[in-house]
């Protein structure tokens, strides 16, 4: 019987972080000093689309099919060995065209090879959660994020059209970005992401209780949030009261959902495990996302924010770096999934630093920008602190190079 080798996988995680955080050393540079060479634009592209699929669609397409390996033994691991190998092939393929060509008919035609490839594996792995038993309840939570990961193609497929037809409409162009992004971030990503981390709940604590109104209240705000993206629109007033009721109904999902938890992951004799403080930093991290969503339902708040580019980029680095990426990197190393060792440790721990001194840094710039007062030195400040991101991601990777690929 074939069985899926998830350290294997993983490690290929680790390597694509790694490249990610050496192009994001790059931009940085870039920005900072003198380097004609490269477009910082395509660079950018190859960046942030990397990410998305190299990194968090890969390792998420990983941790899935684990989960189902550990659930059934009847599952069918050649294809999605093949799904995976494509997707991450897409991904390496979509990295060099963006970095040497920008948006090109390469680009797009890769692009699209992975909205299919989403498809396939959406369909595969819904034909396999069939032969679970047990954990049923977790479930919505993938399905849900599976079908967000396709409906956020949506605004890919729109951005495509402008590009090719070159009828360009900022309005549209930045609504189909966002409309992408908050169907990547708060859809396919957190619902994924959720329904990973009730699944290590479980195994945390065996009389833990699985608490339903938390996936009805989150699925139910996921459309109408995204608006919260496109208030400078000027939306009608029924619109706007629906999307702060949205807004504040994740915080009151956030809340269940932590006084579901809190109460069971008491830690005895007041030592805290690695697995734990990385936990309660991405706990920490969701709660500041939740109420900036919230804050952002003011006009005023929200047109300062969408106003001022270094505010953009904190959240989404907020959401991609501090939320998605560490507890993606937590649910590996408290199940185990890669080689735990110190050097591992160190290199969570050095980029967990880098990621709170970059929204640290971030925000302090983008408060500036209110006033429109320079902050000196700023952008050396974020290159150094992207090296830090670069070395922590090493340093992870290097913990690895003894890995015997054994089968998890």
């Amino acid at each position: 019987m074939l069985i899926f080798k998830t350290q294997k996988w993983l490690v290929f995680s680790l390597i694509n972080l790694c490249i990610i955080s050496s192009l994001g050393v790059l931009l940085r540079y870039k920005i900072g000093f003198s380097f004609p060479y490269f477009n910082q634009k395509d660079i950018h592209h190859a960046h942030s689309h990397f990410a998305f699929l190299g990194w968090i669609t890969h390792t998420l397409y990983v941790l899935m099919v684990d989960y189902l390996q550990s659930k059934s033994a009847s599952i069918s691991i050649k294809k999605f060995n093949v799904i995976i190998l494509s997707n991450l092939l897409g991904a390496y393929g979509l990295l060099l065209s963006f970095f040497f060509s920008g948006y090109s008919p390469v680009s797009i035609i890769l692009l699209n090879g992975s909205i299919v490839l989403a498809v396939v594996f959406a369909f595969h792995f819904l034909k396999e959660t069939k032969k679970i038993a047990e954990e049923r309840q977790l479930l919505p939570w993938f399905k849900a994020g599976l079908w967000f990961n396709l409906i956020s193609s949506a605004g890919t497929f729109y951005l495509a059209y402008m590009l090719i037809s070159r009828n360009f409409n900022e309005n549209l162009y930045l609504s189909a970005e966002y409309f992408y992004l908050h169907f990547q971030y708060n859809g396919f990503f957190i619902f994924c992401c959720m329904g990973l981390a009730f699944h290590l709940a479980q195994r945390m604590i065996p009389a833990y209780r699985y608490n339903t109104t938390i996936f009805t209240i989150f699925f139910a705000s996921v459309v109408p949030a995204y608006f919260l993206s496109v208030l400078w629109l000027g939306l009608p007033i029924w619109l706007y009261i629906l999307v702060f009721a949205a807004a504040f109904a994740q915080l009151w999902g956030w809340y269940l959902f932590y006084r579901n938890m809190s109460s069971q992951f008491a830690v005895k004799g007041g030592r805290y495990s690695v697995e734990k403080i990385l936990f309660i930093f991405v706990s920490v991290a969701f709660t500041i996302k939740l109420f900036l969503q919230m804050g952002s339902t003011i006009p005023y708040v929200s047109h300062l924010a969408f106003g001022f580019r270094p505010i953009v980029i904190a959240y989404l680095h907020l959401v991609l770096l501090a939320i998605i990426s560490v507890f993606l990197l937590s649910y590996i190393y408290a199940f185990q999934l890669v080689q735990v060792n110190k050097k591992l440790t160190i290199g969570l721990t050095v980029f967990i630093s880098g990621i709170f001194l970059n929204e640290l840094a971030l925000a302090i710039q983008g408060i500036a920008s209110f006033s429109y007062f320079p902050i000196p030195y700023v952008n050396d400040v974020l290159f150094g602190i992207a090296l830090l991101l670069w070395m922590g991601t090493a340093l992870m990777l290097i913990s690895q190079y003894r890995t015997t690929y054994a089968v998890k």
